[in-house]
């Protein structure tokens, strides 16, 4: 029958106080009780927090997705990608010297030796004069070539002109006419002067 008076609601409330204080035995249940509402009390707010939109691991792992994805998404430029310039073609090689007037000088140094080099007579030129009238037109990486050479043996050049075939800044090439061919004679720019650096006989 429910309680309608103040009175009366007031000794249910003192007798309900009252209760723990009659003996240890109910103190210690109420406080065991108590303790063990506080308990579940604190467990149901914990998990009303921890369910909250965004809050948990499913939020996580959808914010993880979603920044893997986004390279991918219509309108994100992707990163960019280093790349390696193609190889270009190599110029081609230029020609050695440019093509110029012939040099007086190196013009005078190969009619000099190719009238050194037909000047052999047998039996009248020793070979030792032979070969001085060519060393001081001629280069000393190639004299040592002139020395292994017979003048016996060198072929009869025909009196005409030396003629240039190829002139450079640097280098002239000639040819002189022989009996059975031609000979083909270099003359180069070196620090002390023109001089011959290379003949060869053609023909």
């Amino acid at each position: 029958m429910p309680i309608r008076t103040n009175r009366g609601r007031t000794a249910v409330y003192r007798r309900l106080w009252g209760w723990p204080l009659r003996s240890p035995r109910h103190l210690a249940v109420a406080i065991i009780g108590f303790a063990a509402l506080v308990a579940a009390a604190g467990i149901v707010i914990d998990n009303a927090v921890g369910t909250r939109p965004g809050t948990g691991p499913r939020s996580a792992a959808t914010s993880t997705t979603a920044a893997s994805g986004a390279g991918n998404q219509v309108g994100v430029l992707p990163p960019a990608r280093t790349t390696t310039p193609l190889p270009t073609k190599a110029p081609s090689p230029t020609p050695q010297g440019t093509t110029v007037p012939v040099n007086p000088n190196a013009q005078l140094v190969a009619d000099m030796w190719v009238d050194a080099f037909a000047s052999f007579e047998p039996g009248r030129t020793s070979k030792e004069q032979w070969l001085a009238g060519l060393q001081p037109h001629t280069s000393n990486e190639v004299f040592p070539q002139l020395e292994s050479v017979d003048p016996v043996e060198v072929p009869v050049v025909i009196d005409q002109p030396v003629t240039p075939v190829k002139s450079f800044t640097d280098s002239v090439e000639f040819e002189a006419a022989l009996e059975d061919g031609k000979l083909y004679v270099v003359v180069v720019r070196l620090p002390e002067g023109w001089r011959v650096h290379k003949f060869d006989k053609v023909g």
